[in-house]
């Protein structure tokens, strides 16, 4: 999976919450790029479900809501080494909003180092 990676990703602990048909479910995001994030659950839905995701950023006063889809996934129980979970791609992002989540990034990388 990581080789698919075109962008790079940060770690975070996000709170995050997420609309399916006839449901809305709170989480964690455990990493995010400017292309989609990974949201650490022990019920990942589906590869291929649709989602529209909600969350903030720190120092970021609107938060963000945007359409998914479910690319993949890590069952619980599928690896010691990978938290269950499952990789969410952004779908038809704004530019403007792209630029908020590529300036978070920049920021925790320079933060990080």
């Amino acid at each position: 999976m990581g080789e698919k990676r075109r962008e790079e990703r940060i770690s975070v602990e996000l709170k995050v919450g997420y609309r399916t048909i006839g449901s809305f479910i709170t989480d964690y995001i455990i990493n995010i790029s400017r292309g989609g994030i990974f949201i650490n659950t022990s019920k990942p839905l589906p590869v291929g479900t649709k989602i529209r995701i909600l969350f903030s950023i720190p120092d970021i006063p609107l938060p963000f809501d945007l359409n998914g889809i479910v690319r993949w996934i890590n069952p619980v129980g599928h690896s010691s080494h990978s938290l269950p979970g499952m990789g969410i791609e952004f779908l038809e992002v704004e530019e403007n909003v792209k630029k908020r989540i590529e300036k978070f990034i920049s920021q925790q990388i320079k933060n990080q180092k």
